[in-house]
């Protein structure tokens, strides 16, 4: 993976907007090859179409319902009020395809792609398959959301996960990496981090540290809409402020010729997830 950072790892909210999307990370802005992410923001009875390219897409509402409308089927999706209300169902939509997102009553959608090879089925993604399980406890405990996990659900690279980390809690914790290639040790991944923060005037903390000589480093203060990039290194905690729960949407795509999600935990945390 490379080392060759792009200027900034912390996209505060709206610096990265570009067209239609509120958020807009491909591999070029990123400075890598596979993750990519959008924020879709529509009125009522808007309708977005696009063409998925060389990337295999995930349609998530962050808030709100839409259908989906991509190889000649049409993907009713329930949505859901917000990020804090709960799992949501969702759409898949392979590469090389074109794809319509219309709302009737406007909402806010995310975008999770990957570059990918194979072109699989256009899918839908019922919430009540949503596996969802508690990592960690006490004050590391965590709601983890395996809508596109590695073994939750097909896809060709991506993986994607939510998390909800109560307020004054800490997750992404004990910092890991994946970012060398070790068969059934660690998988090399890029991960983009996107937040929003319950409540007004909430904020996060997140922190990236090196785990090679010139690597990826960060420590910023992050609120509802913002984005981090993880390219490399050890990444976390993630900090929820006392009083505001911290969403976090999850997007990871690599290289390695298995879709796999591996880590490494840092060797001065070992602890892991208790």
């Amino acid at each position: 993976m490379s080392t060759d950072h792009p200027p900034s790892l912390h996209l505060p909210a709206g610096t990265a907007a570009h067209g239609p999307y509120a958020l807009d990370i491909d591999p070029v802005r990123a400075g890598w090859a596979y993750s990519a992410l959008r924020v879709l923001t529509l009125g009522p009875g808007e309708i977005h179409s696009f063409e998925s390219g060389d990337f295999e897409w995930t349609v998530l509402p962050l808030a709100g319902a839409c259908s989906v409308r991509v190889d000649g089927e049409n993907l009713e999706l329930q949505g859901r009020a917000g990020v804090f209300e709960g799992v949501t169902d969702f759409a898949y939509v392979p590469r090389d395809a074109r794809a319509q997102i219309a709302s009737g009553a406007g909402g806010r959608f995310a975008l999770a792609g990957a570059k990918c090879e194979r072109r699989l089925p256009a899918r839908y993604g019922p919430a009540p398959e949503v596996p969802v399980e508690i990592r960690g406890s006490g004050n590391r405990a965590r709601e983890v959301r395996n809508f596109a996990s590695a073994d939750a659900f097909d896809c060709d690279r991506l993986i994607a996960v939510e998390v909800v980390t109560p307020g004054g809690n800490w997750s992404s914790y004990p910092p890991h990496k994946h970012d060398e290639h070790r068969p059934g040790a660690e998988s090399v991944l890029e991960e983009i981090y996107y937040y929003e923060v319950d409540g007004p005037h909430g904020l996060g903390y997140q922190r990236i540290s090196p785990s090679r000589p010139g690597g990826a480093e960060l420590l910023a203060e992050i609120r509802g809409g913002d984005a981090v990039l993880v390219p490399d290194g050890w990444h976390g905690p993630s900090i929820a402020q006392p009083g505001h729960d911290l969403y976090y949407l999850n997007v990871m795509a690599g290289p390695g010729p298995g879709r796999e999600w591996k880590i490494c935990f840092h060797p001065d945390h070992t602890e892991g997830y208790a």
